[in-house]
């Protein structure tokens, strides 16, 4: 072979030679700087301060404001009633979703615009309702009062203010996944013989069970930090209504910052913790979507 065919060969393969997609949108280094800086001014900064002026107390100070016995009980109050009320809204936030993508009736369009009135509804507002309704002399909570049942000023209020605003998080996460599930995959259950029961639990209520699981998870982040609208309906008591966001102000307008700092790191932990586990559910959710087959993930659930 000659210098002339060797040359013209290895041409030839270097313009054969696959060449590395570009990007079609261009200015991923400015994008990403910008977005970085964006987020590092607005979260990370602030909370890293946070996480800094707590680390120069001493150990021992931080040990005994975090074990409280006063900041013991908001801890339960809050994750109890946090917890409590995704799974409350986890039951009834599907029935909602499945209502509105299930079924067209009069009103319906109306009915999913207050799903996210929660959102809009400043806190302040929300709390003031709620106690109107549930106080003692409202047109729900005086006939729960005149059975025993008290729920302004108690801890049954403060559920049902977290609740309230965590109710939206889960019709919005487990909706769409309802409106993409084709009918198909309930009418090859049924003609396989599954019942209405047995097609909801073993095949429909495992494609959603990841969206369902996020929506337990950001209803309960969104109680864990709800403040304005349990301040008005719980009372306040400290040890007995008094939620965690609440002690933290306590301690901000008795000028104990170090005290304050503490129970937000607590706070900023708990909260870390459950955004990462709705990430993992999210991944999930996405490698689920892309290996759900219909018919024959049906014919399995069924014989199984």
């Amino acid at each position: 072979m000659t210098m002339e065919h060797f040359a013209a060969l290895t041409g030839a393969q270097a313009e054969t030679a696959p060449r590395k997609a570009k990007n079609p949108l261009p200015g991923f280094g400015l994008s990403i700087g910008y977005t970085l800086t964006y987020l590092g001014i607005l979260v990370l900064v602030p909370l890293s301060t946070i996480v800094f002026k707590t680390a120069a107390m001493p150990w021992r100070e931080f040990w005994a404001t975090i074990s409280a016995s006063r900041a013991i009980a908001a801890y339960g109050l809050s994750f109890v009633g946090a917890l409590s009320a995704g799974a409350i809204n986890c039951i009834f936030g599907t029935l909602l979703a499945w209502v509105l993508v299930r079924y067209r009736f009069l009103g319906r369009k109306l009915l999913d615009a207050l799903i996210d009135l929660p959102f809009a509804v400043p806190t302040a507002v929300a709390g003031i309702a709620l106690t109107a309704v549930w106080g003692p002399h409202g047109p729900i909570g005086e006939p729960l009062n005149n059975m025993g049942v008290q729920v302004a000023y108690a801890r049954l209020g403060v559920l049902v203010a977290m609740v309230f605003v965590g109710l939206p998080f889960v019709v919005r996460t487990v909706q769409p996944v309802l409106d993409g599930l084709s009918a198909d995959v309930e009418e090859a259950a049924a003609t396989l013989g599954a019942g209405r029961v047995r097609t909801f639990f073993a095949v429909i209520l495992p494609h959603m069970a990841p969206a369902l699981f996020t929506g337990f998870a950001l209803s309960f982040a969104r109680a864990l930090g709800e403040y304005g609208s349990i301040v008005f309906i719980s009372g306040n008591m400290p040890g007995r209504t008094e939620i965690t966001p609440l002690l933290i102000m306590t301690k901000l307008e008795q000028f104990d910052y170090r005290g304050a700092t503490a129970l937000a790191v607590v706070m900023l932990l708990a909260s870390f913790a459950v955004l990462f586990m709705v990430n993992s559910i999210q991944w999930k959710r996405k490698s689920h979507s892309k290996s759900f087959a219909t018919v024959p993930r049906v014919r399995s659930f069924l014989k199984g």
